[in-house]
């Protein structure tokens, strides 16, 4: 093996996570910040909650609420549409004269 090739191992890394847990193990790095461990884990914890750093279910929402307003919008200008006045075709204005 070549020498001064591999990292330093650190075998009292510390684990810091963002629910404030702190555990040890070993590693390459020093000090490792993490956003889930085993203690606030949904899976571990049991508990029903959605873990999302890039905020995708914000942004699903806010899509959600433009639709809305989009639609609602969109139903109240028909209602104050004037209705289309139907030309009637010459048939159809003389077909009482026809039938009989």
């Amino acid at each position: 093996m070549k020498a001064n090739i591999h990292p330093k191992y650190f075998d009292q890394a510390q684990v810091i996570c963002a629910c404030g847990n702190k555990f040890t193990t070993g590693s390459t790095l020093e000090v490792i910040h993490v956003e889930l461990c085993n203690k606030c884990h949904p899976f571990y914890t049991g508990e029903q909650r959605f873990v999302d750093s890039a905020s995708r279910i914000q942004k699903f929402q806010d899509k959600q609420n433009i639709a809305k307003q989009y639609l609602t919008k969109k139903v109240k200008s028909r209602k104050n549409k004037k209705p289309k006045i139907r030309h009637l075709k010459l048939y159809e204005k003389c077909s009482w004269q026809l039938s009989s």
